[in-house]
């Protein structure tokens, strides 16, 4: 099989005008996959072709000859020199208003225009019909034919995150112009699906982590109250199965087996509502979830979830800001050094620390009576209060830490890899040191007084950050020497 048959359009187009830009992204890159949707439907009735069948994601191309003069307090929107920068794009119709947002800013800053056209990277076939749901790929060996044979498949050796860590080595001398490459984001936003049970299109800017199934019935209230209010902003709720209501009366479905990661989604029609993740225990699910959802670009991520008082002077159900982590989850070593210090984002922590004022309706040193703001310290080791004490207690106490749990350090140390803001306010759910531990009886009774208080700081935090211009809330701390021009 010699020749190669290439389907979609080959056009390529020079703009000054993101808009229009992005047009040409949706042509190129629908035109290419429904090629291979109608060719891979055509085959698997008719058998191999004498010929390879292949289509090509479309690509930004960017040259400069000079050094843009830009606000300084900018993180992003510009390259760092002179020299030609390239991203090839997947879904432009789910990513119209960020590459919009961001191919404008490109063109204003430097003054010059934007190429468009096809890459050369193949679109891999399961990624091209996976939002077709009449098409589905066959395991290999179920086909009469060796698929790879004919259609391209996903290709991990590409498919990696050496862009954000830094370890990027252009074969070709451009240099990338996005964060993640096209076939990164498709095997994304892929497993969301899969892990979330909710598709890509409904996960909003702003995502809140719990660690308990009690904080989805209350955003699920919330977010009925919100669709009772007309002047809310908010237009739907969405549930597990893509369950959609915009009647805060009309009933949900209620799965027969969760997903591992359930994804619950109140949107707004400019895409600055509110998702809830509820990632479970452990950092290992942390990282799977923040790995996915950091292809979709928000602008915020926020923990919210119960951890282990470490204080005498703590009681249940107080609260725990966090402004630095001690990060013995070890699911992220290999791509950020445990020697990496990850910053306190100040727009994040105002943002906690009035929203829990709002709420409780404490302020100033009163509000220290409910609220500590210290280190968390992340671990995976669920029951590390049965190991002898002597050596993790002495950790945590020259640590400085005041709270103990399972994902803040991950989901922060994600934020800070990925360039999304991040935050943690944990309520203390028990005190092991102090013989304080998290029982059935106690428990229920926490449960029911702090759950609705705690997601609602959770939202109005988010809320209040959904109003701050980007370019304040996107933090120059998050930004490396050397950074793509797109967030």
């Amino acid at each position: 099989m010699t020749e190669t048959e290439v389907l979609g359009l080959t056009d390529a187009g020079e703009y000054s005008d993101a808009d229009k830009a992005v047009a040409h992204l949706e042509r190129l890159y629908s035109s290419a996959v429904r090629g291979l949707c109608d060719r891979f439907a055509q085959v698997m009735k008719t058998g191999a072709p004498d010929r390879r069948i292949r289509a090509y994601y479309p690509e930004i191309r960017f040259t400069t000859a000079t050094y843009a003069k830009v606000d300084t307090r900018l993180s992003f929107g510009h390259v760092s020199a002179p020299g030609t920068y390239t991203a090839t794009i997947t879904r432009p119709d789910l990513f119209r208003n960020y590459l919009t947002q961001q191919i404008d800013l490109l063109i204003r800053n430097h003054g010059r225009p934007v190429t468009i056209r096809p890459s050369i990277t193949p679109i891999p076939i399961h990624f091209a019909v996976q939002n077709d749901a009449t098409i589905t790929v066959p395991q290999e060996g179920a086909a009469d034919f060796t698929l790879r044979d004919v259609f391209d498949v996903p290709d991990l050796s590409s498919t990696n995150d050496d862009i954000v860590n830094g370890t990027y080595v252009s074969p070709d001398g451009t240099q990338p112009l996005a964060p993640f490459s096209a076939q990164r984001v498709d095997y994304s936003l892929a497993r969301l699906s899969h892990y979330t049970a909710t598709d890509p299109v409904h996960f909003q800017n702003h995502v809140l982590f719990t660690n308990y199934q009690f904080y989805v019935e209350e955003f699920e209230a919330f977010a009925r109250a919100s669709l009772a209010d007309p002047d809310s902003g908010y237009d739907a709720f969405v549930s597990t199965g893509n369950a959609r209501i915009t009647d805060p009366d009309s009933p949900l479905p209620h799965p027969l087996k969760l997903p591992q990661m359930p994804a619950y989604h109140l949107t707004r029609p400019d895409g600055n509502g509110i998702t809830l993740v509820n990632i479970g225990v452990g950092p290992s699910n942390a990282k799977t979830a923040t790995d996915h959802i950091a292809v979709l670009r928000p602008h915020a991520w926020l923990m919210v979830g119960h951890c282990a008082g470490l204080r005498n002077s703590q009681a249940l159900g107080d609260f725990v800001l966090a402004h630095a982590y001690l990060r013995e989850d070890h699911v992220l070593d290999d791509d950020l050094p445990v020697w990496v210090p990850i910053p306190a984002l100040a727009e994040i922590q105002i943002a906690l620390e009035r929203a829990v004022a709002e709420v409780t309706q404490l302020e100033g040193f009163d509000l220290k009576r409910i609220m500590r703001t210290g280190t968390v310290a992340t671990i995976d080791n669920r029951n590390w209060e049965l190991r002898e004490h002597t050596g993790p207690v002495q950790r945590l106490s020259q640590s400085r830490a005041i709270a103990l749990d399972m994902e803040s350090a991950t989901i922060a140390a994600n934020g800070y890899r990925f360039r999304v803001p991040y935050g943690t306010l944990l309520c203390v759910s028990d005190k092991p040191l102090h013989g304080e531990l998290k029982l059935p009886g106690m428990a229920s009774d926490f449960y029911k007084r702090q759950v609705g208080r705690h997601l609602k700081i959770g939202i109005r935090a988010m809320e209040g950050l959904r109003g701050m211009p980007l370019e304040r809330l996107h933090s120059r701390k998050l930004r490396s020497f050397d950074e793509t021009a797109f967030l």
